[in-house]
């Protein structure tokens, strides 16, 4: 996390889910296994969950924690990766109309909403775009 770091998404949801679950900062830590590779056992201390929820810094978490994460909280890892995308580095997850299309976007939320069209406009222009084929 930086120091101008202002963003709590991800923050927010693990604090709000451990709520809604009714768990304690450790019983979640002791539940955030990554499901690709549990015998690595948790990969998030009570002490860091913590400072997670209260927006101190932290180190940025890597993929098998963020899915670790997700299993803790019993929910989907693109909601917490893209939560984590959002906080700690800045970037917003846009989906075309088409709910198919996606883009991560820099600072999307703090655009224009002019500029915000644009890119829902090259978004629509992609999404549109015939597939090519073999």
């Amino acid at each position: 996390m930086t120091d101008s770091q202002s963003r709590t998404d991800l923050s927010d949801i693990v604090r709000n889910r451990r709520a809604e679950l009714g768990l304690s900062l450790r019983k979640l830590a002791e539940r955030c296994i990554d499901p690709e590779n549990p015998a690595s056992g948790p990969l998030w201390k009570f002490g860091v969950v913590d400072r997670l929820e209260k927006g101190l810094p932290i180190l940025v978490p890597q993929t098998p924690e963020l899915r670790a994460l997700a299993a803790g909280l019993k929910l989907p890892p693109t909601l917490i990766k893209e939560a984590a995308g959002a906080q700690f580095l800045g970037l917003d997850t846009v989906w075309a109309d088409d709910h198919e299309t996606r883009a991560m976007v820099h600072d999307y939320q703090a655009m224009s909403p002019a500029d915000r069209e644009r890119v829902r406009d090259l978004m629509r222009a992609w999404s549109n775009h015939p597939k090519a084929t073999d």
